[in-house]
């Protein structure tokens, strides 16, 4: 198991013609089946006068929640050519948006794969991918006078600090790479 996995930032575009028939490609960073419907419907209104707007996605790190959308080109044309380029770019929390603008000459279901294929490449070349890290919240609850202790692993192994309550009872939520959650937790629970 990996814990880190590829993403792009933001928002990208990309553009191919063929036969006068335009493709518009928009990538976007997106981590809910919510922003996707969202941004889907922002397209489809502002493209109303488009004949096809076809998208495809991947979500988390796993990689396992997807889905690719052919909005009336025949089966597999659009959908699956898109969400292949995301696949063969090994992203995830990208949602890929293809508009197309009908030229009056039909491509054939090859041209229509190289088509939205090649847009949504090209949209994935204008995109700023990073590397992130799966990474996992801990938290841990100790008395006052263990302070020093708990601040001395924090300053050992490096967890974000998300947020932090000293009272009688004391409480510090960290944010660590999931690969080393595992160690955090046991050289914080051998405190106790």
């Amino acid at each position: 198991m990996t814990d880190e996995y590829k993403t792009i930032t933001g928002t990208s575009e990309g553009y191919y013609t063929e036969k006068r028939s335009k493709f518009l490609a928009f990538a976007h960073h997106v981590e809910t089946t919510d922003e996707v419907k969202a941004i889907i419907a922002q397209y489809r209104k502002k493209y109303f006068d488009a004949r096809h707007v076809c998208y495809a996605y991947m979500l988390g790190p796993t990689r396992t929640e997807f889905r690719a959308n052919d909005d009336g080109e025949p089966s597999s044309t659009a959908g699956k050519p898109i969400l292949g380029q995301i696949n063969s770019n090994e992203l995830t929390d990208i949602l890929i948006v293809v508009v197309r603008y009908y030229g009056g000459v039909n491509l054939g279901t090859s041209g229509l794969i190289v088509a939205y294929r090649e847009a949504a490449s090209d949209a994935i070349a204008h995109a700023h991918v990073e590397q992130r890290q799966v990474e996992e919240d801990i938290i841990y609850t100790f008395s006052y006078p263990q302070m020093n202790d708990v601040m001395r692993i924090v300053k050992d192994m490096q967890p974000r600090i998300v947020s932090q309550t000293f009272d009688n009872t004391c409480e510090i939520r960290l944010r660590i790479r999931q690969s080393e959650a595992e160690q955090l937790r046991q050289r914080l629970n051998k405190l106790l």
